[in-house]
């Protein structure tokens, strides 16, 4: 979840700690005078912080404590809460400057999924934007993933409205940084992938579960993200750290054939490509020679092409010979069908029901 501020009240206005120092000097008979004498502070620093216009030191703050008895802490919490009362004001007032922003993020969608909560007003909800991206400003936001050169923007497959797959790029990394991982080692990832691929025949309830274990235990966090209106990814990949990677999966597509590629298809990249590189893909894959070989990496670790070949050269596409070839591989049929008609080999038409279907449960 985005860091949010829960229960805790902030006023919209703190009094100037020079209002509480002037009732405590009256109370104590003292004029402005006579404390500028006792503390050795000029009369007009005296006056400035009792109007607010200069601020209590922490020096002053304990020469108040000598000469009036209250606690140099007590003016010094009251200085800060002073302050940080009028940044946020000024805050606000430069926020406003900046709803519009809003209107880049599928924010209904976000608010219903529990990524953010829903603000009072648009200035408050530009502040729980900003606190869920992790950003100061919209400005901020801005430089972070709208330049041309940031990571993601370089990938040649990416066509999604960037706010919507911002958002959903950003509650990927706060998912992941939850997830606690060992230090990368590919030997490792490699075997977990051959143990996921062992999970493909799995329902979602147990396979989640144990491909999130196993790729943990190799340094690789796997999150689950819905996705977003306006947005078509289906997956991404990208180091969070030297020591652990990401992989991010959007059910867009909702059947098992496709997740499984996806997930492979990512786990390749990680294997095969650089850890300064962001991948983020949608339907079309190999447009550039890394997601061209990603993709080969993918199709080789779920149907080996020498065991398709010879599957192809049977000469029999029936329900009975896909279920058949999916038990010597040991994976899902759905993953077969898929593989069939990315080829050609099949029709769209035919044996549709033998890819699993896949849904997100309600939130």
């Amino acid at each position: 979840m985005a860091k949010t501020i829960r229960n805790q009240y902030q006023p919209n206005t703190v009094s100037a700690p020079g209002e509480t120092l002037l009732e405590t000097i009256e109370a104590l008979g003292l004029t402005q005078a006579a404390l500028a004498e006792r503390t050795g502070r000029p009369l007009k620093t005296i006056n400035e912080i009792i109007k607010g216009k200069a601020a209590i030191t922490p020096e002053t703050a304990l020469q108040f404590e000598r000469v009036l008895g209250v606690p140099a802490h007590f003016w010094n919490n009251r200085e800060a809460q002073y302050r940080e009362s009028l940044a946020r004001q000024e805050e606000l007032q430069r926020l406003m400057q900046h709803v519009a922003w809003l209107d880049q993020f599928p924010l209904r969608e976000m608010i219903r999924l529990g990524w953010v909560e829903q603000a009072t007003d648009k200035v408050r909800q530009v502040q729980v934007l900003l606190n869920y991206f992790g950003v100061a400003s919209p400005e901020r936001w801005h430089e972070l993933w709208t330049r041309p050169d940031v990571a993601f923007r370089k990938s040649l497959t990416f066509e999604s409205d960037i706010g919507a797959t911002s958002a959903w790029l950003r509650k990927g990394e706060l998912d992941a940084a939850r997830v606690e991982c060992e230090p990368f080692d590919a030997s490792a990832f490699i075997e977990a992938l051959e143990a996921v691929r062992r999970l493909t025949i799995k329902p979602p309830e147990a396979f989640v579960p144990e491909m999130q274990a196993l790729c943990a235990r190799a340094g690789v966090a796997v999150v689950f993200v819905p996705e977003l209106p306006r947005m078509r990814a289906n997956g991404a990949c990208r180091w969070m750290t030297p020591y652990k990677a990401l992989i991010q999966l959007s059910l867009r597509y909702k059947t098992d054939d496709h997740l499984w590629f996806a997930f492979f298809h990512e786990g390749g990249h990680i294997l095969k490509h650089g850890k300064k590189d962001f991948f983020i893909e949608d339907e079309q894959y190999g447009r550039d020679p890394k997601e061209e070989e990603a993709n080969r990496f993918a199709e080789e670790v779920l149907i080996p092409r020498k065991q398709l070949n010879d599957f192809m050269a049977r000469g029999r596409k029936s329900r009975e010979a896909v279920e058949g070839f999916a038990r010597e591989l040991g994976i899902a049929p759905g993953i077969v069908v898929g593989r069939l008609k990315y080829e050609g080999y099949l029709p769209q038409t035919h044996l549709n029901d033998l890819r699993r279907k896949l849904a997100w449960v309600s939130v």
